[in-house]
């Protein structure tokens, strides 16, 4: 399974590049949805592309981002203020007399107050880093598809829900961010073949066991390069709701060093001459579709513990 994957930060030079062009709506709308659901999920790499806006809309979202992160700025504030009088508290008690709560409070408040300041840090960085385009399941990444007779970039979150189940259909089956290449034809039936998406990442990050323990992995592709990852995705509306776009990444057995690395799944990186009939594709006719996934791309992947 893709436990997490690094996105392409610089995602504009990729629409370039592919001739595809941002359904801005869908992201204003996602960052409207935010403002009242501070749980979703939304990279620092993807609110940069909107950073150096070049048109009214998108603007509007820089403008909205910088609302955002100034309303984190005062919560985490609020919640270092908070920490800090509990750690002078717990270290004024432990002058008087040893105690469990004590030595507690003066240890869960430490933590805190690294966190704070580390999440404070980050909110005020303009420098986009490695870990800052890294998505997990339950986080938002751009995505390509066919919409219009055009390619089009979609902010989706990375965990399919599947159009018609119920919402705690997320915490049920958690996995439901990898589509198995065995079972396109099973669980995913209403997706494979109708709705196709592309992923752009440049490495993946998988748990594996060594030596009795779990470490987690990156799998970088040699040369280093940036892949085009195979996906399916949903439209998912519910009563009440707000709509929900999200897909899974398909994945199939692993290549030889990722075998030898400890797991069993790998992504499937298409070819770029393949984009448009993956995204396109007609449901009459499957073989095609796993022609596509067979042709892949087969970079050699280097592994290292990840950061």
């Amino acid at each position: 399974m893709c436990y997490s994957a690094q996105i392409k930060a610089e995602y504009k030079k990729f629409v370039r590049m592919f001739g595809a062009l941002m359904s801005l709506k869908d992201f204003v709308k996602l960052y409207v949805q935010r403002e009242q659901d501070a749980s979703i999920k939304i990279p620092k790499s993807m609110d940069a592309l909107f950073m150096a806006p070049q048109s009214d809309i998108e603007a509007e979202i820089k403008a909205r981002i910088e609302a955002f992160n100034a309303a984190q700025s005062t919560k985490i504030e609020q919640e270092l203020f908070k920490q800090r009088k509990r750690l002078v508290d717990g270290e004024r008690a432990l002058q008087v007399k040893v105690t469990k709560k004590a030595a507690e409070d003066v240890r869960i408040a430490t933590h805190k107050i690294a966190a704070a300041r580390e999440k404070l840090s980050d909110l005020a960085r303009s420098e986009i880093l490695d870990r800052d385009a890294r998505i997990f399941p339950g986080v938002y990444a751009p995505v390509m598809v066919w919409e219009d007779g055009q390619r089009v970039i979609k902010p989706m979150r990375y965990q399919c829900r599947p159009a018609g189940k119920p919402a705690f259909y997320d915490s049920k089956f958690p996995g439901t961010y990898n589509a198995r290449r065995d079972n396109l034809e099973g669980f995913w039936k209403e997706f494979f073949g109708f709705s196709h998406g592309l992923l752009v990442v440049n490495a993946f990050y998988e748990n594996v066991q060594q030596g009795g323990r779990n470490v987690v992995l990156e799998f970088r592709p040699q040369p280093e390069q940036d892949m085009l990852v195979a996906c399916v995705w949903s439209r998912w509306s519910g009563p009440g709701e707000a709509d929900l776009l999200s897909f899974a990444a398909i994945t199939d057995e692993p290549p030889a060093e990722i075998a030898a690395a400890g797991h069993d799944r790998c992504i499937i990186p298409i070819k770029p001459q393949h984009i448009d009939a993956w995204l396109k594709p007609d449901c009459r006719d499957l073989a095609a579709q796993y022609a596509i996934l067979d042709d892949r791309e087969r970079p050699y992947y280097e592994h290292r513990l990840a950061a």
